[in-house]
């Protein structure tokens, strides 16, 4: 597999990226896009994107935060608990709602495009990257044909953008891993997505990881725990296997 860094031009500035491609590398494959937590592009998460791409996947980790210029990244077990970084962190996810993503998706788009990546797409987010995931399968169903969020927050709150508003968007297959307790994703928000998903008749499945904290699955997040870890893999490897591939 060979791993490069890129800069994309998004139209409203320029966002540094990962993109690792699979041994395929040279034909057309499908593409996921890795959309980061809050702490910024950061080795772990290109491991990720390593893992994802030895399936056969070309994998673009894009820098939601680029807007803000250089930053961080941040330390996932401290980068809360001070607050210095609390307040800087909280100002920069502030300052990129979903809208933003949305439109910058068009250019991720494009170039796992250029990268070879021309067929359908996947969307993985986690933490604040779990919304903007889902958020892409609504804004581009004819391209997006799964879409999975692992300890997502404000997935079914109540802003005006919130991504369960646009549950009657999705075409791709949901897939919904949360926190066994999540501040960021409370049961009500749970029921009410589901009810969302439901009504507007998505393929979605909604699944509980019980005793497991936000941030479970990024392994250098304090609280990371290797088997739900794993258990994330093996729900996301099945997902993009039975919606990349048919």
């Amino acid at each position: 597999m060979a791993k490069s860094e890129i800069v994309i031009d998004t139209g409203e500035g320029k966002a540094k990226a990962t993109l690792v491609l699979p041994e395929t590398a040279g034909v057309p494959m499908p593409g996921v896009i890795l959309y980061m937590d809050a702490f910024g592009r950061r080795p772990v998460l290109d491991q990720m994107a390593e893992r994802i791409a030895g399936e056969g996947y070309a994998v673009l980790v894009p820098d939601l935060l680029y807007r803000f210029g250089d930053y961080g990244p941040f330390d996932p077990s401290t980068a809360f608990s001070v607050e210095d970084t609390r307040n800087q962190l909280k100002g920069m996810i502030g300052g990129t709602p979903l809208a933003y993503t949305e439109r910058d998706t068009i250019a991720f788009m494009a170039a796992l495009a250029s990268a070879g990546a021309v067929g359908p797409l996947a969307t993985v987010g986690y933490c604040m990257g779990g919304a903007r995931a889902l958020t892409a399968a609504a804004a581009y169903p004819e391209r997006i044909f799964a879409a999975a969020s692992f300890h997502g927050g404000n997935l079914a709150s109540d802003l005006p953008d919130s991504p369960h508003l646009r549950a009657g968007d999705i075409e791709a297959r949901v897939y919904v891993g949360t926190a066994g307790v999540d501040g960021s994703f409370p049961p009500e928000q749970s029921t009410r997505l589901v009810e969302a998903f439901r009504n507007a008749e998505v393929d979605f499945v909604l699944e509980n990881y019980i005793g497991m904290a936000h941030g479970w699955a990024v392994a250098d997040h304090s609280v990371y725990n290797a088997a739900g870890s794993e258990r994330h893999w093996q729900r996301l490897l099945t997902l993009l296997a039975e919606t990349l591939r048919v």
